[in-house]
């Protein structure tokens, strides 16, 4: 099934603090940004532009606060407050210190990256035909069946082959043998029942045996794979069942939007020139013993 994650286009996003705080720092600077947009309220002679204020009721908007009088009124009041303390802070000079220029700088570049990648999503809409094309992509690899099966593990390949012995004999105490003998504690209670399965979604050698076998049937050969020996009984099969493109579109589509932003980003990284200064020496951790895959996990990645 498709998966549809949500794609986080945000680089560094700022937060509206944050962007407050930029446009606040030097209140000199924010008063020259200001002089082209109606000034909402000014502040010691520092206007309070009515575009910033416009910015922060949209992204409160984003949220889903109404824009009433009152919320506007609300946004200068705390503007209004942020210039008097930012001016203070001018005054007393922190506005060149190190530290309040770093966090400053790393703001805009934050802002500034946001802003590329929302005019890049802007600029590059995915249109219907590109969804129909990756659509058809995904829909074959989705193709194929999906299996309900059984299935005993043991230890050792005499084990399972004393187990096909006896379910030659009878081969309706598969789920009492499962019961009594299968290491795999995720469907030991239920006599091995794997319930419907993707086989890609098992280990390769029990995925090509369950896909091999008969409904009905159980393998004749022990199944070797990295947890042991499977004695596999195949219950049903039937074909997946892959969504339409309209029950998929939104996700699928914001899943080609990540795939081209990563590929822009992945191009940008490549063309560009990093040096690393002073690079922290890593320390290799110690080696810590081999987990072991737990019963549960037994028959799948």
């Amino acid at each position: 099934m498709f998966i549809k994650s949500r794609v986080d286009t945000r680089i560094l996003l700022a937060s509206a603090a944050s962007l407050l705080i930029l446009t606040a720092c030097n209140s000199q600077d924010a008063s020259k940004a200001a002089a082209p947009s109606k000034a909402a309220a000014t502040v010691n002679g520092t206007p309070i532009s009515q575009s910033i204020v416009d910015l922060m009721v949209k992204q409160r908007a984003a949220q889903g606060q109404p824009d009433t009088p009152e919320s506007r009124k609300e946004i200068i009041d705390h503007l209004a407050l942020q210039y008097l303390v930012s001016q203070e802070a001018v005054k007393k000079g922190l506005d060149k210190t190190p530290e309040v220029i770093d966090q400053t700088q790393l703001t805009k570049e934050s802002i500034l990256a946001n802003a590329y990648v929302q005019d890049y999503l802007k600029t590059n809409v995915i249109s219907d035909d590109m969804l129909k094309a990756e659509y058809e992509k995904i829909k074959v690899k989705l193709g194929g069946n999906e299996y309900k099966a059984r299935h005993i593990l043991v230890a050792t390949e005499a084990e399972a082959k004393d187990i096909i012995a006896k379910l030659q004999k009878d081969p309706s105490q598969f789920e009492a043998l499962a019961k009594q003998k299968t290491l795999d504690a995720g469907s030991k209670a239920s006599g091995g029942d794997l319930g419907w399965f993707d086989p890609a979604r098992m280990v390769p050698e029990f995925g090509a045996a369950v896909a091999k076998l008969e409904k009905g049937k159980f393998t004749l050969e022990p199944v070797k794979s990295q947890f042991g020996y499977h004695v596999i009984l195949l219950e049903d099969s039937r074909a997946k069942v892959v969504p339409s493109l309209d029950e998929v579109k939104d996700g699928l589509k914001q899943q080609v939007q990540q795939e081209s932003l990563k590929k822009l980003i992945d191009d940008i990284r490549t063309k560009a020139k990093i040096e690393i200064v002073n690079a922290p020496v890593t320390v290799a951790p110690a080696s810590a013993p081999a987990a072991t895959a737990p019963a549960a996990d037994a028959v799948k990645k």
